[in-house]
């Protein structure tokens, strides 16, 4: 009895829920795909993750009333297109298994070390994701989707971008650090100079990532910090941004202004977090650090002082989300706060993909009254207005535009 009152107030706030989830499997992917945190840190972010998925699946758990249906979101036309139709879904399995093979056979005949690093981890988990994609059931679309999508766009901004780097370099040990030479050296040494902290940004000897000297205060021995790939914030970025994108894409029908908006609002203050991180993390040294502490103060910002940047910002700024862009009701309307309330469902479409409805291209009528692609349905198994499998939901009805 306790704990079914104590989830029945749980129940009443599902946005605040959402959001401790999403800052929790934020903060356990990053500790589990994030080379610069120590060993035991990694079993950390498990528990943190496996936390935020549970608070997600509290969230989006059916309740005892079935919802309306939702209109097709962007990322689910997207995805409809790059499966050519939804034809390629039933390879799903086929391709998550022919990537861990590649990504295996690449670590064990071309990587310098048979290790698994960053950027195989998101292979991997990648292939998952395709492995486990037709097993989802579809009144989850939207959540299995999110985390396709989520995957994908990680692996266009952290995994794509190095196998280029290598491929251009013929060297299987290259990394991408033209981050931190281009937007995150030079700005964080400007900013020191603001703050009255004597720096140069410079190449350093058996590296290709920028260094970053400067002479703590209380210290004669300068010192040089090397902004690598690992410690420049970049998969940090890559998480967020991912996310960010997939998050859009699942929870909104359409483009609008204000959306393009918040999308660069938020890459811009991801950007400026990963700055203030890096400033704070050099003060620190700078005015802490001694000859005798050898820069422990310094190390232990880089592994900690980040984080708590990171998830302070990323709390405020996904709690400002929620209040101006507001996530789309049942059936497609988003709340009041949003927009005036949208139009009522096109019957001129279809329910499943969302194109527009030809006599050329076979539809039927459901038994609810809801008209699809017959492909469409057939691709599904069931109808996303009423949940009746395909066979009942067609049989004995006529086919309709």
């Amino acid at each position: 009895m306790g704990l079914a009152r104590a989830a029945g107030r749980l129940s009443r706030h599902r946005g605040a829920l959402g959001l401790a989830g999403l800052l929790l499997a934020f903060t356990g992917v990053s500790m589990v795909l994030n080379p610069t945190h120590a060993t035991g840190l990694v079993w950390l972010g498990l528990a943190l993750l496996v936390a935020g998925v549970a608070f997600f699946a509290f969230v989006v758990w059916p309740r005892s009333t079935p919802a309306a249906v939702r209109t097709p979101s962007m990322g689910s036309r997207l995805l409809r297109r790059l499966s050519w139709g939804g034809r390629l879904v039933p390879f799903f399995p086929a391709f998550g298994a022919a990537i861990v093979v590649l990504d295996v056979g690449y670590n064990l005949f071309l990587a310098a070390t048979p290790g698994l690093g960053t950027e195989d981890i998101i292979v991997l988990l990648s292939a998952a994701t395709l492995l486990a994609y037709g097993f989802i059931p579809s009144r989850y679309a939207r959540e299995r989707d999110f985390v396709l999508l989520f995957f994908l766009f990680l692996d266009l901004i952290l995994v794509v971008p190095l196998l280029a780097a290598r491929g251009v370099t013929h060297s299987v040990d290259a990394s991408v650090d033209v981050y931190s030479w281009t937007a995150l050296a030079p700005e964080t040494g400007a900013i020191l100079s603001l703050f009255g902290v004597p720096n140069t940004v410079h190449a350093v000897a058996g590296y290709t990532a920028p260094g970053l000297t400067f002479t703590p205060v209380n210290s004669s021995v300068a010192a040089t910090l090397v902004i690598t790939t690992a410690c420049s914030g970049i998969y940090s970025f890559g998480i967020f941004a991912a996310a960010y994108i997939a998050f859009l894409l699942t929870e909104y029908g359409h483009p609008s202004r204000r959306l393009w908006l918040l999308l660069v609002l938020g890459f811009a203050a991801s950007y400026a977090a990963n700055l203030l991180r890096m400033v704070v993390i050099v003060l620190v040294g700078y005015y802490t650090d001694t000859t005798a502490s050898d820069l422990q103060n310094l190390l232990l910002a880089h592994s900690y002082a980040g984080w708590i940047v990171f998830l302070a910002w990323l709390a405020l700024f996904w709690g400002a989300l929620f209040k101006f862009l507001p996530l789309e009701k049942e059936g497609g309307e988003a709340s009041p706060a949003a927009a005036p309330a949208a139009p009522s469902p096109r019957t001129n479409v279809c329910g499943i993909c969302a194109e527009s409805l030809s006599p050329a291209i076979p539809a039927v009528r459901c038994a609810c009254g809801a008209i699809h692609h017959r492909a469409c349905l057939a691709a599904t198994g069931e109808c996303p207005a009423c949940h009746r499998k395909a066979a009942k939901a067609t049989g004995g009805v006529a086919d309709g535009n």
